[in-house]
């Protein structure tokens, strides 16, 4: 029988999460079992994404009360890179690049430490995109889109993933034909991930951001921008798919009750010990 390949992982876990409004602590932290205030409580969304990964070497991206997030994970065998400046996605993946030079891995699951939800299999499923592509997007299809960005796909492979803002802008026709959005989960062959940092490294985007209050412009780099490089360069960029709810990402107050509300069903997830 042949051997699985090696999988190793990155968590995103820098940012502050400014929309979970009266929570100062890093949103990675907060607690999927309630206490006594919303913010209290126990089993951090961190840590049950780490129980869901794959076996093998896996890497925390740090940066805000990073302290805290040391603190919290110490004693599993992780790797913590910190991210100089919260530069984007592409930034965080920028960060991980000793990590990922000095690895033995031979392939990569990229995950935002803010979707405590997302099954075992769910990741292994998509792991099993590599097997004919060389990068992997999980996608899935909500009720209403929103704000998401788009898997643009062709032949059933994805071409590019856009973002709301230009999305918004096609013709009625196009949009509709959007089905399928991008969930903020990848996974990458090691060699094609190694080969396109430095591309990634040169493509910074300006964005306004807040803050301390004022809206200013920065540069970000946008783990997205792979996807349109490999396909323009022949390679093959696949996806799976996943339930809306399995992805939802934990962004404030209220998407933290539901995913609270979801977590402790037993019909979705054995109860916690």
């Amino acid at each position: 029988m042949n051997k699985a390949p090696r999988t190793a992982s990155v968590i995103f876990a820098a940012g502050k999460g400014s929309r979970m409004k009266g929570y100062e602590g890093n949103k990675t932290l907060l607690p999927l079992i309630p206490g006594q205030s919303p913010f209290e409580g126990s089993h951090p969304i961190l840590l049950r994404i780490i129980d869901n990964l794959p076996p093998g070497p896996k890497a925390i991206i740090v940066n805000y009360k990073k302290e805290e997030v040391i603190k919290i994970t110490s004693g599993l065998d992780l790797t913590y890179c910190e991210q100089p400046q919260l530069n984007g996605t592409g930034g965080a993946l920028l960060a991980a690049r000793k990590f990922l030079e000095d690895t033995d891995y031979e392939r990569l699951l990229i995950t935002m430490g803010d979707v405590p939800l997302v099954r075992r299999s769910t990741f292994e499923g998509l792991l099993t995109v590599l097997d004919h592509n060389r990068f992997a997007v999980l996608g899935f299809r909500p009720l209403d889109r929103k704000e998401y960005g788009v898997l643009e796909l062709e032949d059933s492979r994805v071409r590019k993933i856009t973002e709301w803002k230009y999305w918004s802008r096609y013709a009625n026709e196009q949009q509709d034909a959007l089905e399928i959005c991008n969930s903020g989960i990848y996974a990458a062959s090691r060699d094609e991930v190694i080969r396109y940092l430095d591309i990634l490294g040169k493509r910074p985007h300006k964005v306004t951001k807040e803050r301390e209050g004022k809206m200013v412009e920065v540069e970000e780099f946008f783990i997205t921008d792979l996807v349109e490089l490999m396909s323009k360069d022949g390679l093959s960029v696949g996806y799976s798919l996943a339930d809306e709810n399995e992805v939802m990402g934990v962004d404030d107050l209220q998407s933290l009750i539901k995913a609270r509300e979801i977590f402790n069903l037993s019909s979705y997830y054995p109860a916690p010990h």
